[in-house]
């Protein structure tokens, strides 16, 4: 989802959605969160995709808006399970988790993530 913000061919109206939905709540995101999003950052510049410059400023907008790192202790059997039961990686079963945890909606364009999610009874946010 939050990589769609940054480059415009990516479902701008789920993702809009989502920058709307900011406006009266908080997001709240695992900590692996950053660590994506410098990623694809990062290949996308490599593919000359966008600056550097441009990277930078992307995540400086991505500070400004009301979106919190989860610090609770994350119990990786839990995400095991997660993963196991809904056949996702690691690192979407930790959205899940959390979404689930925290009885929050879900946000994002992965077809396979926002299937777990409704599957679990979670609220997706962005995925048709």
């Amino acid at each position: 989802m939050t990589t769609a913000w940054c480059f415009e061919e990516k479902a701008a109206a789920a993702a809009d959605a989502v920058l709307d939905h900011l406006h009266s709540d908080e997001g709240v995101v695992p900590p692996i969160w950053q660590l994506e999003v410098a990623n694809v950052l990062l290949v996308a510049e490599r593919r000359r995709r966008i600056t550097e410059a441009q990277a930078a400023r992307f995540f400086a907008l991505l500070g400004q808006l009301p979106i919190r790192t989860d610090t609770a202790a994350t119990d990786m059997n839990v995400v095991l399970s997660v993963g196991r039961r809904h056949g996702l990686s690691a690192y979407d079963a930790s959205y899940l988790v959390l979404a689930e945890r925290l009885g929050a909606p879900l946000a994002t364009l992965d077809g396979e993530l926002a299937a777990a999610a409704r599957a679990a009874g979670i609220t997706v946010l962005g995925s048709g």
